[in-house]
């Protein structure tokens, strides 16, 4: 089974068992977290699609993590000689997803 869920943003097709990193969530390592917005559930039978969620159906994952990604630099460089070089490391989540209901 799986689903097509919707947080920071973005969307995720997750099945029971997958680590995946998402846009920041609050709370500590070991935390459980539920996603509401289930866009689609599939799986054995024919695919249940939301208009636009589906109703009554979560996705329960536990938080492995808490951390920032590597850093991205941005670099400029003008005619004139001047530089400048900025870094950014973005915070994400690593959650491991327990179960998925309809």
């Amino acid at each position: 089974m799986y689903a097509v869920i919707r947080t920071g943003g973005k969307q995720y097709r997750v099945a029971e068992g997958d680590v995946l990193r998402i846009e920041k969530v609050q709370g500590d390592s070991g935390a459980e977290v539920k996603f509401d917005e289930v866009l689609m559930i599939g799986g054995n039978e024919a695919p249940k699609v939301g208009k636009p969620i589906v109703s009554g159906a979560k996705v329960v994952g536990k938080i492995l993590r808490q951390a920032k990604a590597r850093r991205v630099l941005h670099f400029r460089k003008e005619k004139e000689g001047w530089t400048r070089l900025r870094g950014h490391r973005q915070p994400f989540t690593e959650v491991k997803i327990t179960s998925i209901s309809a």
